[in-house]
């Protein structure tokens, strides 16, 4: 990891353990007033607990103009993003995306090339709907990989956190707790309960709060919804396509709908927040990938409405194109920070 940034959270880290006046804010001064000094492994657990609120910030008197010229909010937010291109399996993979929108953009055109591509070369034959256009057995094939190899890669770079942190052995009663606090958004409700001001310095708000529910939520019904659907071809033998009724088809709408209208309202609260308060070059990335997420869903629902018109075949590869550069890049992007949030939050439950 870069020392240069590890050592500015470290000053500033140790100047916040001295003041204490943002104690209770959020997860972050807890875990931090614990420690007397701060390892390399101290600082990215803190800063894989921040959430980046900023409410600490604004209450702050030691930001500039004053010398000590604190911000903790991006100090942490360099070490969090640093952390996550070191740890990411592949590493280079890592550095390639989590900053580079130019880079997320290509890989979901490839992603729609492929797609194309197998809806030409492995057309079915004979088969209803979707699988009119491509077989069950081509769908199978390709997404199979492409839905391992990001658990994969999670799986080890999660590994490597827990070691670098220095956590013990994880038990059920910590993991629960974490889950517990990511379901509810507990540290984004802002130090007094009131929300955070990520917009506006004056303004509190649960806005942002709400928009990470809806994505996270939207993303599990959709989820959901394929599972379902997986269970009905394998287990009960009732293959696609289903009806509006059908409970694939309802947790998947809810689900896009929900993806679509958090992704899209996530966009507009990141073009109102001040840049200087997080990662140093990571707007773009953030910003292609939560467009990649939100096409994802509404792409979904295009499908959807479209799926009896004969804009379905290329509307489903768009389509599946987009989820396909969604799983492979998800180790590499914002989307990974869900994991490592979680990996912090059990690890502070062990405090």
């Amino acid at each position: 990891m870069q020392t240069d940034l590890l050592q500015e959270a470290r000053r500033q880290a140790e100047i916040c353990n001295a003041c204490r006046y943002c104690e209770g804010y959020c997860s972050v001064f807890p875990a931090l007033h614990a420690e007397r000094a701060f390892s390399d492994g101290d600082l990215t657990q803190l800063a894989n607990l921040c959430h980046n609120c900023r409410g600490c910030y604004y209450a702050c008197q030691y930001t500039a103009p004053h010398e000590f010229d604190l911000n903790l909010p991006q100090a942490l937010a360099d070490v969090r993003q640093d952390s996550w291109e070191d740890l990411a399996f592949p590493q280079a993979a890592g550095r390639a995306f989590q900053k580079n929108g130019v880079l997320i953009a290509l890989a979901t055109v490839v992603g729609f090339a492929l797609l194309f591509w197998a809806a030409r070369s492995l057309a079915s034959q004979g088969g209803e709907g979707f699988y009119a256009v491509l077989s069950h057995n081509a769908m199978v094939a390709i997404f199979l990989p492409a839905f391992l190899f990001p658990l994969v890669s999670i799986g080890i770079s999660l590994r490597r956190y827990w070691r670098h942190v220095g956590a013990q052995p994880l038990k059920p009663a910590h993991l629960a707790q974490a889950f517990r606090q990511a379901a509810n958004m507990k540290n984004l409700k802002g130090g007094h309960g009131d929300g955070c001001n990520f917009e506006d310095e004056d303004r509190f708000t649960h806005a942002r709060r709400a928009v990470h529910q809806a994505v996270m939520y939207g993303f599990l019904l959709c989820f959901a919804s394929t599972s379902v659907a997986t269970v009905m071809h394998y287990a009960l033998h009732m293959p696609a396509p289903y009806g509006l009724l059908s409970l694939p088809k309802i947790l998947g709408l809810s689900g896009g709908l929900l993806l679509v209208a958090g992704c899209f309202e996530m966009i507009r609260l990141k073009l109102r927040s001040d840049r200087n308060l997080g990662a140093s070059g990571a707007f773009g990335g953030e910003i292609a990938f939560i467009g990649l997420l939100g096409f994802v869903g509404l792409s979904g629902l295009v499908l959807y409405a479209l799926g009896q018109t004969a804009l379905m075949p290329p509307l489903l590869a768009l389509h599946l194109g987009a989820v396909l550069a969604f799983f492979l890049l998800t180790p590499f992007t914002k989307m990974a920070h869900g994991f490592y949030r979680l990996a912090a939050l059990a690890a502070d439950a062990q405090r």
